[in-house]
């Protein structure tokens, strides 16, 4: 094929022709393959016309000692090798294109860089193992999966995390045990609060390189979903961000850290759309690597008007080599894809089965958001992997549940209009369908074939935090940091709904105790102040309490097979659902299954303001939870029920029947 000077609407069509892939798809090594010995440099560059390499000895000063142009090989691979060990010095390219224009480039498909990302930087990543990291593996899958999503900043800014000034903000505060609150060192924080909270995964938002924060200034603050180098952590977590090997071995230490002490890893990605246009893949590849509307425009279903054209084939490699990259040489157990509505399904099913071929059926968790900001065009008759597509993908590719927490506390774009357990009103239809993760559901707002593809949550980074939404709709005065008993019961509510839920659980770090942004609905580039984790308010009463009602759910929920089925027949475990009363809702489920005492589930929920009287079927039904407490079933003198029972007010109550057998 003869690339000619093409404008970008020109460019679009070609790229999208099966004559471009047949000619220029390849699967061989890129990027820059480190031995003792040599280096070899391979970037893909189809329709450059010249690529050169530039070598340096520091990671963003300093002029290259060193400039090779680099032969062009086969499938548009340019390639060169460099006799001698380069590890530790840094590279990029300046590559020419088919329309004469030469760009200042790093490599994309690099494993290392120098501070901002600007350099790329050749490495030898055994030494960046700690020690042990061969023998490093997660802990063994529990009943249930319960995900807790943090921010590195966040984790240990506050000055109460009990983690050293030096670390506070950075990835060693995810490696320490032994802190506690500064004024009280009676209570832990940091990872042996989550020890003792019972969470089972802890979710990293994004750790690779992002272009919104100067790596060198310590105050800025952003949540990172910017990316500029996909496969590289970020360096303003790391302790020196100058050295490109620094940043690496911290990230591993995180990962081996969370999983001695219990955790599996899941890593959020973002490989929707880049921080800008301009970004090492454009100017490697002008416009191959972003979908362009039908004028040779970029589209902006990101919002950020730079989507990537998964659906084209080298782009759906890199994003499929990148996910197997961060599972092999970091360790990752599971990964979120952000707007996952932009990537197309046969992508993600390309990535649920490479992991599944390398690490066992389900073993890496994935799911995403099946939605985008915007519409965004996909081309060779792709299909989004949105809601619409859920029930067609693979059971094990999963999504977060709007539907349950809109239907629980209100709706994610509207501050005031509240949700079932705070004024609003819900039918029995959509309650039992949050009750069975909206599996086999028809017509709905969500549907999935089974609750593994459902992630039931209430709150994440995105939007107002739990605490706020219910301030906000049920608190005239809007005092985020003064509780009103009204409040706290709705939210121990919302909780203990949200995890009678099948599927997989999910919520915000510090949801448990109150979490609150103020009222920003969005603080991804707020400061670090408000972002952070606030331990003291952890450790503080009446926060303490709603915690140890988290606490005391997730405890229990790995307790209740009826709960954890994650299979495609456990929407039958639903036996009945019915309201006591027009305040009221009801559920009966079998849980069968396990160790279990109790052969069967009773979930009330009682939105009203006063107590509420309700007949029990029949057998012997154990008290597990009520609105106060959700350790009734750790008592050692169980309350047994039999006949009528009442609901406490804006509560839960939480029986067991016990099992005849």
């Amino acid at each position: 094929m003869q690339i000619a000077t093409q404008p970008a609407a020109l460019r679009r069509k070609l790229y999208d022709s099966k004559a471009f892939e047949m000619q220029f798809h390849t699967d061989a090594p890129l990027g820059a393959l480190w031995t003792p010995q040599s280096t070899s440099f391979f970037l893909w560059a189809p329709t450059a016309r010249k690529v050169t390499l530039f070598l340096y000895d520091d990671g963003t000063d300093g002029e290259s000692f060193l400039m090779i142009d680099l032969v062009r090989g086969e499938r548009g691979v340019w390639q060169t090798e460099v006799e001698g060990n380069l590890d530790g010095r840094y590279y990029d390219y300046t590559v020419t294109d088919s329309e004469g224009v030469t760009r200042h480039t790093a490599d994309p498909w690099a494993r290392a860089c120098g501070r901002d990302g600007v350099r790329s930087m050749v490495i030898d990543l055994s030494r960046t193992d700690p020690a042990g990291w061969a023998q490093d593996a997660p802990p063994a899958r529990g009943p249930e999966d319960i995900i807790w999503e943090v921010h590195v900043k966040d984790f240990s800014h506050d000055v109460h995390s009990g983690v050293p000034d030096g670390l506070r903000g950075k990835y060693k505060a995810l490696t320490l045990t032994g802190t506690t609150l500064d004024n009280d060192g009676i209570h832990p924080t940091c990872l042996d609060y989550l020890k003792r909270l019972g969470v089972t995964h802890v979710q990293l938002m994004p750790v690779f390189d992002y272009g919104s924060v100067p790596e060198n200034d310590p105050d800025a603050f952003n949540w990172g979903y910017d990316p500029v180098n996909y496969n590289i952590p970020d360096g303003s977590y790391a302790s020196n961000a100058d050295d490109g090997a620094v940043r690496i071995r911290e990230l591993k230490e995180v990962v081996q850290a969370l999983h001695r002490n219990g955790f599996r890893v899941i890593m959020d990605v973002v490989y929707n759309h880049t921080y800008q246009l301009d970004s090492w893949l454009w100017r490697t590849e002008p416009w191959y690597f972003y979908r362009q509307n039908p004028d040779g425009t970029p589209a902006a279903g990101s919002g950020c008007g730079n989507d990537l054209a998964s659906e084209r084939s080298m782009c759906g490699r890199y994003i499929l080599e990148s996910v197997l990259y961060w599972a092999r040489e970091y360790h990752m157990d599971g990964f979120r894809f952000d707007l996952m509505g932009l990537l197309d399904t046969g992508l993600m099913e390309r990535i649920r089965a490479a992991l599944d071929a390398e690490y066992g059926r389900g073993e890496k968790l994935l799911f995403g958001e099946p939605w985008s900001a915007g519409r965004s065009p996909m081309h060779r008759k792709a299909v989004p992997a949105g809601k619409r597509a859920l029930p067609t993908l693979d059971e094990n590719i999963g999504a977060f549940c709007d539907a349950t927490r809109d239907l629980v506390k209100g709706h994610i774009l509207h501050a005031e209009r509240p949700g079932f357990v705070n004024g609003g009103s819900a039918r029995l239809a959509d309650l039992s369908a949050a009750i069975t993760g909206w599996a086999g559901v028809k017509g709905g707002r969500f549907a999935v074939r089974a609750p593994s593809q459902t992630i039931s949550y209430l709150s994440s980074h995105d939007d107002w935090t739990l605490w706020d939404k219910l301030v906000i709709t049920m608190d005239p005065s809007r005092s985020f940091d003064t509780p009103t008993p009204a409040v706290l019961r709705a939210n121990r509510l919302a909780a203990a709904f949200c995890f009678g839920c099948q599927g997989h659980l999910f919520l915000l770090s510090g949801e448990e105790f109150g979490r609150t942004k103020q009222g920003l609905q969005d603080s991804f580039n707020a400061s670090a102040a408000l972002n952070q984790l606030d331990w003291s308010r952890a450790w503080s009463d009446p926060w303490r309490q709603l915690m140890e009602y988290y606490r005391g759910l997730m405890a229990l929920r790995k307790q209740l097979p009826a709960l954890c089925d994650k299979s495609e027949t456990a929407r039958q475990r639903l036996l009945a659902s019915w309201r006591p009363s027009r305040l009221c809702a009801a559920f009966l489920l079998d849980n069968r299954g396990g160790v279990s005492p109790w052969d069967q589930l009773l979930l009330f929920y009682n939105v009203a303001g006063s107590i509420r009287p309700t007949a029990l079927p029949a057998g012997r039904w154990q008290l597990l939870a009520d609105a106060d407490s959700s350790t009734h079933w750790q008592d050692d003198h169980p309350v047994f029920l039999d006949g009528m029972a009442d609901m406490a007010p804006d509560g839960a109550l939480i029986l067991g029947r016990v099992s005849l057998q």
